[in-house]
């Protein structure tokens, strides 16, 4: 499969806080489940950064990212953006993390690695036109989500997954993204 090119333009994205799917290893790619107590704190702590740019908070239409993204930016609006969804596991969900197979499995009843590649670039796509040019896009959303971004841009196709509640930016550097979780224009603590 020949990968699309991602916008030309900076922009970061923040995995949901510790859920409690996370915090026992269990699947939950599709499932809504809740932050766990840890996760609120880590979401909260997001609140804590100053932001030097003006941002539009993109968001996936799951609880967690939910609730992430109204905890780090209190009062704050955001736009839901469905293809920000996690990958739909099928027959996984609800089992034990060690159980999954390789993200290029094609689980039963579940989301393809293909098919997530496809709905996140369209995410982010869409996304990044509508924000305004002087703005930062930030994507709050989830762990294969930001897998598939990281692949998308060239930037981390082996990479573990990205940390709970942590500011990961895609730098655009006028050829390709790079990737890091500093963005000193951007972000200070």
């Amino acid at each position: 499969m020949t990968l699309p090119s991602l916008p030309q333009r900076t922009f970061c994205m923040i995995r949901h806080g510790q859920t409690t799917a996370n915090r026992d290893s269990i699947v939950a790619g599709a499932t809504d489940v809740p932050l766990s107590d840890l996760g609120r704190e880590q979401a909260s702590k997001l609140s804590s950064l100053s932001w030097k740019q003006k941002t539009s908070l993109f968001v996936s239409p799951k609880m967690r990212a939910k609730d992430t993204c109204q905890l780090a930016f209190p009062g704050r609006g955001f736009e839901i953006h469905d293809d920000l969804r996690e990958r739909n596991w099928g027959e996984f969900e609800g089992k034990l993390v060690s159980e999954l197979p390789s993200r290029h499995a094609e689980p039963k009843d579940g989301d393809t690695w293909d098919e997530l590649l496809a709905r996140v670039h369209k995410a982010i796509s869409e996304c990044c036109a509508k924000a305004e040019d002087d703005t930062l896009p930030v994507f709050v959303c989830h762990a294969g989500v930001i897998r598939a971004a990281m692949v998308l841009a060239g930037v981390g196709n082996d990479a573990p997954s990205a940390p709970n509640a942590k500011p990961l930016f895609f730098l655009w550097a006028g050829t390709s993204h790079e990737m890091t979780d500093q963005l000193t224009d951007s972000l200070t603590a």
